[in-house]
């Protein structure tokens, strides 16, 4: 394959449609739907979906539950501020993590948090730079983490969060993510009602996201670029939905990038998806052939970031980058908390000019 540029993914986004705020109503937010073969783009309000979504249509979400990993904390001894972020759970106690200011906090060094609720000792540094940590406390690690976690937001949203439920999805079940599968923020419980009686199946399928997800890309030739690795589960239920959906002649979208990594990893050369757990690194760009997903639902991401590329390599580059230019032009909200793109083939739909 020819050099893959990650320049060729880059686009001018002013900072002022970067959303700070999520909407007070989830469905509310604006949907630019796009047509992934001949590029046409119209503009909806993202609770209209449902006239677009047909009975035999499989929706896959992901149900992962952010953890509050952020932690604010002091060095023992020296008083110094200290900010953790919880990325995985190694074993018991001991996380991997992000830690700042890196350079003082050493293996052996120990952290508190909440006057003493969670104590800490930072056990060695691994890849990255990331410290992996055990923790000390009594009780239930959960529930001290509640009491005095934080979301972990992304760096480019600068505004606290006044309820943390707005950063986790409706339907938000198992714990373990970073940072949330934002596509399906969109969704209240009333439209999965009206989704599902339509006859549109729904499958559940879980991927803890990483921050890797906001990592950039350093290389300028996108093939040598290393895809951080995140742990998905399907179950049995979720991968027989999924297969009796293709086999009945009726479309899979994804709902957010995580699900379509999720399907695309599980599944074998011939679409078939396979119940079970692994770890993930799936990098899909253009050039990929998808062997499951038909359709996504998904927020507008980063510049030059793998999701613009993900997202490139179902609708073709130029067709993105043209959407992403109008979505600019009609002032849409980017990134997290900001507006959908519905992308597929609509065929025969008509389409509003």
């Amino acid at each position: 394959m020819t050099e893959l540029k990650k320049s060729d993914f880059y686009f001018d986004l002013p900072k002022e449609l970067i959303a700070q705020d999520p909407l007070e109503d989830r469905s509310s937010s604006r949907l630019l739907m796009l047509d992934k073969k001949t590029g046409r783009v119209e503009h909806h309000i993202f609770r209209e979906i449902v006239d677009y979504l047909n009975p035999g249509d499989c929706l896959v979400l992901n149900n992962t539950k952010v953890i509050p990993a952020r932690l604010l904390g002091e060095r023992e001894g020296t008083g110094g501020h200290v900010e953790v972020l919880l990325l995985k759970r190694r074993e018991g106690d001991i996380w991997e993590t992000l830690v700042k200011p890196g350079k003082k906090c050493r293996p052996g060094n120990r952290l508190v948090f909440g006057g003493g609720l969670l104590k800490a000792e930072i056990l060695e540094t691994v890849e990255e730079g990331n410290r992996l940590i055990h923790f000390e406390y009594e009780g239930i690690f959960e529930e001290v983490l509640d009491k005095l976690g934080e979301m972990p937001l992304p760096p480019y949203i600068t505004h606290k969060l006044k309820d943390k439920n707005r950063y986790q999805t409706v339907y938000a079940k198992y714990e373990g993510s970073a940072a949330a599968p934002t596509a399906g923020l969109h969704f209240t419980r009333e439209l999965l009602e009206q989704i599902e009686e339509k006859g549109v199946r729904i499958a559940y399928v879980t991927l803890h996201v990483g921050l890797g997800t906001f990592r950039p890309v350093k290389e300028e030739n996108v093939l040598e670029h290393h895809m951080h690795s995140e742990y998905y589960q399907i179950t049995e239920k979720a991968a027989d939905i999924i297969n009796r959906t293709k086999e009945e002649g009726g479309r899979v979208i994804c709902v957010g990038t995580t699900s379509c990594r999720t399907i695309e990893s599980a599944s074998d050369d011939s679409g078939k998806v396979h119940a079970g757990c692994d770890n993930t690194e799936i990098f899909i760009y253009p050039g990929y052939r998808f062997k499951v997903l038909d359709a996504l639902i998904t927020n507008f991401h980063l510049p030059e970031s793998t999701l613009v590329m993900l997202v490139s390599a179902l609708a073709g580059r130029e067709n993105v980058l043209a959407a992403y230019r109008e979505a600019i032009r009609e002032r849409y909200r980017f990134f997290s908390f900001g507006d959908a793109m519905f992308i597929a083939d609509f065929g025969k739909i008509p389409l509003v000019e």
